[in-house]
């Protein structure tokens, strides 16, 4: 899951309708998890969640959220609680650091970010969406596979940037993120933002729903 203003999940908490604290506390335990859609005659069913959530917005959003989260059973803590830049190295510290307590397994990384093939002064051509892992056949790779599916899924349309030259549609890359950390990680850039066609669709509504319902 993923969500650029924070108190947007802690809103959805809150209310009466729409209120998802109970399957976040299902994925927590990975207990199964069902619903039913009208349209379709759609069952879906997961015996055994894992839920991933990347979460941004000002600190009293994050910091409202992340009490709403304990309140419904999570340990949650802000990875970043300072109000300036962190260095890469101590982000992964400290992402290793719940490895190292919780176990690697139950871990993972998506690093989201948009793309960029200029200097900044003119719009260019290149478009469209790709991910990243570190090179080598990882846990990253699985991760990445997922996400290439579900970018499939919510960019009908839109550039998919594949790499099949070892196998498998994600590009290999020495990000430090990606090869520093000890669980499984990936690196998503959601189109190009100096692409006048992929900023138009980042900057709506629905595109920016689609960003957050693919990871």
């Amino acid at each position: 899951m993923f969500e650029t203003e924070g108190d947007t999940l802690a809103n959805v908490f809150a209310s009466d309708y729409g209120n998802y604290s109970d399957g976040f506390r299902k994925a927590f335990h990975h207990e199964p998890i069902s619903y039913t859609r009208r349209k379709d005659r759609e069952f879906v069913e997961l015996l055994r969640p894992r839920l991933s959530a990347v979460l941004s917005g000002t600190p009293r959003q994050i910091s409202a959220l992340v009490r709403q989260l304990k309140y419904s059973g999570y340990d949650a803590y802000l990875l970043v609680p300072e109000d300036y830049d962190v260095s890469l190295r101590a982000r992964v510290e400290r992402a290793n650091t719940w490895c190292r307590q919780i176990g690697k397994r139950n871990v993972c990384l998506v690093s989201i970010h948009t793309n960029a093939a200029g200097n900044g002064k003119q719009w260019m051509n290149a478009r469209g969406w790709t991910c990243y892992t570190s090179r080598g056949q990882t846990a990253g790779d699985h991760l990445a596979d997922c996400l290439y599916q579900a970018a499939a899924l919510w960019l009908p349309g839109h550039k998919l940037r594949k790499d099949y030259s070892d196998g498998d549609p994600d590009w290999e890359s020495d990000f430090y993120i990606l090869k520093n950390t000890l669980c499984a990680a990936a690196l998503s850039e959601n189109l190009f933002h100096d692409n006048a066609d992929d900023l138009a669709f980042l900057e709506s509504v629905p595109g920016r729903q689609a960003i957050i319902d693919l990871h």
